[in-house]
């Protein structure tokens, strides 16, 4: 399998002595770093090397996961990053490096950690740390510089040789956009010859040149590089101690450009991952550079190789790249003001997700905030350091979204850096405040996530301001069920509904309120009236297209199901849960969804069902940083599952039904439990 290994966007040339080395080297040892310097294809092999790997029959050091730490600009989000990037969504309060190496402790994983060059003391602790504690994890690194760990086997690339496989990716490029290389002479071939030992045979620069044939004969390309070489004619800002051909070629495709793609390159070094038109326009448009222009701008830069095309309308610069293009935005002085820019396109971004939140496109924003989530970070650092009232608003926006999707500890951080930056009482600084009660809760700290709660409280009686009433009643409802105190959750709800009179879609927090009064109404023993409830609710969702809450609702009436009996129905309810959850990216909720569905095989009497569907749910339950929580009424429902099925089956059957579902992909559980088709045998 290749995980979520980048795709081979051309052909691979050359290195087959490299491919065979680091080949041998992953099956064999457990740190592998290839180095070189920048441009020189570190990336390009190890992606090469993995899709061969795959294909051959072989067996491989494990399903890979590639993590790019190109796109986070320090060591903060490096284990975020790593546990996003292997499907941990961590809820507990450990510290996260700590929880990352118990999830991985049992897994047989290739961990590729790519672009280590500017975290090596950081890439260096957090790979001996992952080594030490997951013995079947292979870490394969791509950094300019080693690691430096004892155990560490480090194959240096060196730039292709100039009249073989350089060569040969010159006119592998070329040719894809001057077709008529492909009948080229002897003269065409000195020419590309030379070009290459111009640029010392690194591929970075060979395919930048390369990209130039549409527009001028070889011999002319030759002429230019080595009238630039050393000394660019353009004034360039201090390039850092790096191999010149590279900055040769960078600088001179960069003099190439018109005035505008120029203007583009350097305003797109903003961005920390990928982006689409639709942000580019936003952010980089201004001055001599109209928006309506830059979608043509944008299109020269990829066909000169300047832009890199990610997935379907997306883009990226590579890391060296976007290192020129933003010391050119130091140069024209721009530096401030397109950070500016780009903090406002992304703070606007979240108000539209949080206004957005009840309704029909709720799931797309969900999927938008994950998407943008390496620059909203960028976006909070920026913020941080140069407006925190407005860091506070970003952070509180967004959190929500966050914590729902597996990035608890960056959204305590972000809270808890903007509160501390900037105190106020301001509506940004409650909002803020309740997201971080929100956080805390998730993480199970249940009295500190009061305290917040209470406070909001009191902060909204003095303001009068009910929206914030609603939320601050949904956090104190959500933290009292936790504890099992059902009716302090019911009473905290239906007073501030009360003071607040209005229909479920009447705001986000009212929606909220309303869930946990079904929730409550189930813990109490109100089973008609929840069921009631439950049914009214997932009904008003529906009508608005709303999926967050009626996954929710969906839960509420699986287990009202199985309490009356009908473990059928639970499992219908059970695996529409399990879809809303699967869309949002929602790990917590898949798991509480396993749970119940385990549960209604369980009193349908198909044990070897109820185990497998309970070892998938295990997993997940793994998967949040810690076992299996919930509500206390199912804690009780679990256990009764498993006893059932025991019955059922025997502990033997029970046990090896469990541990295959546990060992089963986590997504393929997920899928086949929605399509019914869980069932005995696999």
């Amino acid at each position: 399998m290749l995980g979520n290994t980048p795709v081979e966007i051309n052909e691979f040339v050359g290195r087959a002595a490299d491919e065979d080395r680091l080949t041998s080297a992953l099956t064999s040892n457990r740190l592998i770093t290839l180095t070189g310097i920048g441009g020189v294809g570190k990336t390009r092999l190890a992606i090469h090397a993995l899709h061969r790997m795959t294909a051959a029959p072989v067996t491989g050091p494990g399903e890979p996961r590639w993590v790019d730490l190109g796109a986070i600009p320090d060591a903060r989000l490096l284990t975020a990053k790593v546990a996003d990037t292997v499907g941990f969504s961590d809820h507990s309060a450990d510290p996260q490096l700590d929880a990352l190496c118990h999830w991985l402790s049992d897994k047989r994983l290739l961990l590729v950690l790519d672009s280590c060059e500017h975290l090596v003391p950081a890439a260096r602790n957090l790979a001996s740390r992952l080594l030490a504690a997951c013995p079947h994890l292979t870490i394969l690194a791509t950094s300019r510089q080693p690691l430096e760990l004892r155990e560490e086997i480090r194959i240096p690339l060196e730039p292709l040789p100039c009249e073989t496989d350089a060569l040969d990716l010159f006119f592998a490029r070329a040719t894809a956009v001057a077709p008529a290389l492909k009948r080229r002479n002897q003269t065409q071939i000195e020419d590309a010859a030379k070009i290459c030992r111009l640029l010392d045979g690194i591929p970075l620069a060979i395919e930048l040149a390369s990209a130039q044939v549409m527009h001028r004969p070889l011999r002319e390309i030759a002429a230019r590089l080595s009238a630039h070489f050393g000394d660019l004619a353009a004034p360039a800002p201090v390039w850092p101690r790096r191999h010149q051909s590279l900055r040769t070629a960078i600088g001179w495709s960069h003099e190439l450009c018109q005035p505008l793609e120029r203007l583009l390159w350097a305003r797109l070094a903003v961005f920390r991952g990928t982006f689409d038109e639709i942000s580019a326009r936003a952010v980089c448009e201004g001055g001599p550079l109209p928006g309506d222009r830059i979608s043509a701008v944008l299109a020269q830069l990829v066909e000169k190789s300047v832009v890199a095309r990610s997935e379907p309308g997306r883009y990226r610069l590579l890391d060296t790249v976007r290192e020129y293009g933003s010391m050119w935005l130091a140069e024209l002085g721009e530096e401030r003001s397109a950070a500016d820019r780009h903090a406002d396109y992304f703070l606007g971004l979240a108000r539209a997700a949080d206004t957005a939140w009840a309704g029909p496109d709720q799931v797309e924003w969900y999927q938008k905030i994950a998407l943008e989530h390496t620059d909203l970070c960028a976006a909070l650092d920026h913020l941080l350091a140069n407006a925190p009232l407005r860091a506070v608003e970003l952070a509180g926006l967004v959190s929500f979204f966050w914590s729902c999707c597996g990035h608890l500890p960056e959204a305590r951080t972000y809270l808890e850096q903007a509160l501390l930056v900037h105190t106020g009482s301001s509506a940004y600084h409650g909002r803020a405040r309740w997201a971080l009660g929100v956080v805390q809760v998730l993480q199970g700290e249940h009295d500190e996530a009061a305290k917040i709660g209470s406070r909001c409280a009191r902060d909204a009686a003095s303001t009068g301001n009910t929206e914030e009433a609603l939320a601050a009643a949904y956090l104190l409802g959500l933290t009292h069920l936790l504890q099992g105190e059902a009716s302090r959750a019911q009473a905290v709800v239906e007073h501030a509904m009360r003071q607040a009179p209005g229909p479920a879609f009447a705001s986000a927090s009212m929606l909220r309120c309303h869930l946990v009064q079904v929730f409550a109404l189930t813990g109490l023993g109100h089973l008609e009236k929840a069921t009631e409830y439950a049914t009214a609710l997932r009904a008003d969702c529906l009508a608005h297209g709303e999926c967050w809450t009626r996954a929710y609702a969906d839960y509420q009436l699986a287990l009202l199901s199985l309490a009356g009996g009908r473990p059928s129905r639970a499992a219908e309810h059970a695996r529409a849960m399990l879809e809303g959850k699967r869309r949002l990216g929602d790990s917590f909720g898949i798991a509480l969804g396993l749970d119940v569905l385990a549960a209604a095989a369980a009193a349908r009497g198909d044990g070897e069902t109820a185990a497998l569907v309970s070892g998938g749910g295990h997993t997940y339950w793994r998967s949040v940083g810690h076992t299996q929580r919930g509500t206390p009424e199912l804690r009780d429902l679990r256990e009764e599952c498993w006893q059932s099925a025991r019955r059922t089956i025997g502990d033997e059957a029970f046990d090896e039904a469990f541990n295959r579902g546990a060992e089963e992909s986590p997504s393929a559980v997920v899928t086949l439990a929605i399509s019914g088709r869980l069932r005995s045998g696999g």
